[in-house]
């Protein structure tokens, strides 16, 4: 059986991941911080092999055991106020060095998550490029697979993030809700297509080339506006109260540089047998239901 060494494991991605796996059976080592938040993985704790990185280096983790493939789910979207080095460290520093590990190990496959964010948007998608560069660059010494990855939602996201901060906004505030007249685009993409798309890839490594990228998102682009009302229009059902009303679309400008339609192409996913399952309407439903 192939060991996977994944990281992030705690965090949204990284959390639905580990769930996945383990429901199949795989090996799975996890690595993360003594200070890491663990309720999303609490129930799993006893099913996984846990090495703490700010107390164990690498060397040892690469030492107990053969591992065969990493995935790498760590980032920083900078969006606590953390330094530039904070983010830096998480997106690049910390990858390059669990790359190096892993190409003096013998390691067969490094699967990233990357986004699908412009390169020079802000300083998250700027270490986030500059790691994938670097991956690339590595890639005839380990067989390197890089998603990048649209909109994705759904149970057990951070608070921060746009959707789940809405939909607490939705239903703890009496006031107005402030927002950007939403005529910008999104994929918006469920969890559990997220998760089929890597489970598919790691099933089928083996034929891939040793270096391969795939978008993972529906190709079904609305608007912001559009996705937001749907989802007052289903909160208002489960809380039978009126929402809508308290939505002010228009009322704050976009971020400097923000994308009106994402670039996206997910035929290579697609060629290899993946396709997305849930639609926005259904997704919604499921958030919700959180």
């Amino acid at each position: 059986m192939s060991t996977i060494l994944l990281t992030g494991a705690t965090g949204f991605l990284g959390s639905h991941l580990l769930e996945s796996f383990i429901k199949q059976g795989l090996d799975v080592i996890v690595l993360k911080r003594t200070t890491s938040d663990t309720w999303r993985i609490n129930h799993l704790l006893d099913k996984v092999k846990i090495y703490n990185i700010d107390t164990v280096d690498f060397k040892t983790v690469f030492s107990h055991k053969k591992i065969d493939v990493i995935i790498n789910t760590v980032c920083s979207y900078g969006r606590t106020n953390e330094s530039l080095i904070d983010i830096v460290n998480s997106n690049l520093i910390f990858g390059l060095n669990l790359l190096d590990e892993a190409i003096k190990n013998k390691v067969q496959t490094f699967i990233n998550t990357d986004s699908l964010l412009p390169r020079n948007l802000n300083d998250y998608s700027l270490s986030k490029a500059q790691f994938a560069d670097w991956l690339y660059q590595r890639s005839e010494k380990i067989q390197i697979i890089n998603f990048k990855i649209e909109h994705m939602y759904g149970p057990k996201d951070d608070t921060n993030k746009f959707l789940p901060w809405l939909r607490n906004e939705m239903i703890n505030k009496t006031d107005d809700i402030n927002l950007t007249s939403g005529i910008q685009k999104r994929d918006f993409i469920y969890i559990t297509d997220v998760i089929a798309a890597y489970d598919l890839v790691l099933q089928k490594k083996m034929s891939l080339p040793k270096w391969s990228q795939f978008d993972i998102g529906t190709n079904i682009f609305t608007e912001v506006k559009e996705f937001v009302l749907i989802l007052a229009g289903e909160l208002e059902k489960l809380n039978k109260s009126k929402i809508a009303y308290k939505l002010k679309f228009g009322k704050i400008p976009y971020r400097k540089g923000d994308v009106m339609i994402p670039e996206l192409d997910n035929t290579k996913l697609i060629g290899l047998g993946w396709k997305p399952k849930v639609t926005i309407m259904e997704g919604i439903q499921k958030f919700l239901k959180e």
